[in-house]
């Protein structure tokens, strides 16, 4: 698949545990990979996906599912990594942590998104807009 003829969505659910990263981890490259995204790129989307899975984890509820949407586009990839939480008060990922500054870090974006009992974090990252 070249740019130009980027892929439509691809959805994986996996169950949520840290096992289960390396997955989403090869997904992501795949993905990239077949969009033209440098090694490095490639190498910054494993890194930033499994950080955010890795923020999630400690939230889901359980028997929760890791769930990934990968957005492929002829310019870069958006993927949203997501977990059902417990009910309850709403607990929120620590943003001063060394995970999120890494996923802010390698991606051109990273967004926290609430929505009932679905807890995600949207990323995206363009290909070759960045100066490294």
């Amino acid at each position: 698949m070249s740019s130009e003829q980027a892929a439509g969505p691809v959805e994986l659910a996996v169950p949520a545990t840290p096992a289960s990263l390396a997955l989403l981890r090869a997904v992501v490259a795949a993905l990239a990979a077949g969009l033209d995204f440098t090694l490095d790129e490639i190498d910054d989307l494993r890194i930033a996906v499994d950080e955010a899975g890795s923020v999630l984890l400690p939230h889901a509820a359980p028997d929760s599912r890791l769930t990934a949407a990968f957005h492929p586009s002829s310019g870069g990839l958006r993927v949203e990594v997501s977990v059902t939480v417990p009910d309850g008060p709403p607990a929120e990922p620590d943003r001063s942590s060394f995970a999120w500054l890494v996923l802010v870090s390698l991606t051109d974006s990273t967004e926290l998104v609430r929505s009932g009992r679905r807890l995600a974090l949207a990323l995206s990252r363009d290909r070759g807009r960045r100066d490294r």
